[in-house]
């Protein structure tokens, strides 16, 4: 069953095209499976799959990284500056970190969601850059 703030119906298929509202899409999809597709019952916590594959000692880490790093790579295709690249780069570097430490990083991922903080950088640069992409959200 969808959550009711799930942007996509999990029937949706994600449009492959490099156009900037493509490339929204994709991005929005991957932070949501990887921050907040699940909910922890009875605290009603978002977590996503960032937290579950984190906990795998080392690979989960390398794992998480590297979805990181695409949304950084998709950023970069829509033409971001180098200023907002870098922070999201940073973003991405300081949640590796705090992964690489037992428990302390497990704990983080609940509180940085760099992939939040990333798809946030995206979406003003596309509301400033590219409007037609804006999607209402209700």
């Amino acid at each position: 069953m969808d959550h009711p703030e799930q942007p996509y119906p999990a029937t949706m298929t994600l449009p492959t095209g490099s156009d900037p509202a493509s490339v929204r899409a994709r991005v929005e999809a991957l932070e949501y499976l990887l921050e907040r597709s699940f909910r922890i019952p009875g605290v009603n916590v978002p977590i996503g799959l960032d937290a579950l594959i984190g906990l795998v000692p080392v690979l989960g880490d390398i794992v998480t990284t590297a979805l990181g790093a695409y949304v950084v790579w998709e950023a970069r295709n829509l033409g971001l500056s180098r200023w907002q690249l870098t922070r999201m780069g940073a973003n991405v570097a300081f949640d590796t970190v705090l992964g690489l430490v037992p428990l302390v990083g497990d704990a983080a991922d609940f509180v940085f969601r760099s992939n939040t903080r990333n798809l946030r950088i995206i979406k003003k640069h596309l509301d400033k850059h590219h409007p037609e992409t804006r999607v209402l959200e209700g």
